[in-house]
């Protein structure tokens, strides 16, 4: 299979986690986000959204949408369970996950904020917008998750949702949103930087990393 991503793009870094814990290996194709690369008309062939990241599995199809090629993973290499439990908490644990991927992520990202630089608003508003959704956005999971035992945000192994959160907490960290007041995300925080298959897929170890 081959994985096309960025080092930085949170979708992708969501799929190289997962790809981690399945124990699954691909091949990366590499498209640089700032320099447009994923407008490329051999891209826009595979994904015709222009977006980041797509999956080419091992039988030719090409699957788009981060959280989709995550189930997609679950579904085809069951264990370990990225939504487990019964169908009560899996619904939970995507009401997390895409809360992040949804509606935190969509609104900070590159292309959103490219467009307020474009009104020609100061970049310390520009700056301030993105800081302000994810740190409301983290503040609603927060309270999602109060109920729910550690040390990931869903009991003792990493789920869907605690492959949102870390690339989401990453942009926090990049536009000085504060989660230290934030218990239930904290402890995930730390129980998932421990852990081998989120160290290997963090974008500073990417081969496209700058």
């Amino acid at each position: 299979m081959r994985l096309h991503g960025y080092f930085r793009s949170s979708a992708a870094w969501r799929v190289r986690i997962a790809l981690n814990l399945k124990g699954v290996s691909v091949e990366h194709a590499f498209h640089h986000l700032r320099k447009g690369e994923q407008r490329a008309p051999d891209y826009l062939r595979l994904n015709p959204q222009g977006l980041l990241p797509a999956l080419e599995t091992d039988d030719g199809a090409v699957l788009t949408q981060s959280l989709a090629i995550c189930e997609w993973l679950d579904e085809t290499v069951p264990e370990p369970r990225l939504l487990p439990g019964d169908a009560l908490e899996r619904a939970h644990i995507r009401a997390v996950a895409q809360a992040i991927a949804c509606d935190i992520h969509p609104v900070q990202n590159l292309k959103v904020l490219a467009a307020l630089r474009a009104l020609s608003l100061p970049e310390e508003e520009v700056t301030g917008w993105a800081r302000r959704v994810i740190r409301e956005g983290l503040e609603a999971c927060e309270r999602l998750v109060a109920a729910e035992k550690g040390p990931f945000l869903f009991g003792e192994a990493p789920t869907l949702a605690d492959l949102c959160l870390i690339p989401q907490v990453g942009n926090a960290r990049r536009f000085g949103a504060e989660i230290g007041d934030l218990p239930r995300i904290s402890a995930a925080v730390t129980a998932c930087e421990a852990h081998p298959a989120f160290v290997a897929a963090a974008p500073e170890r990417q081969p496209d990393a700058e």
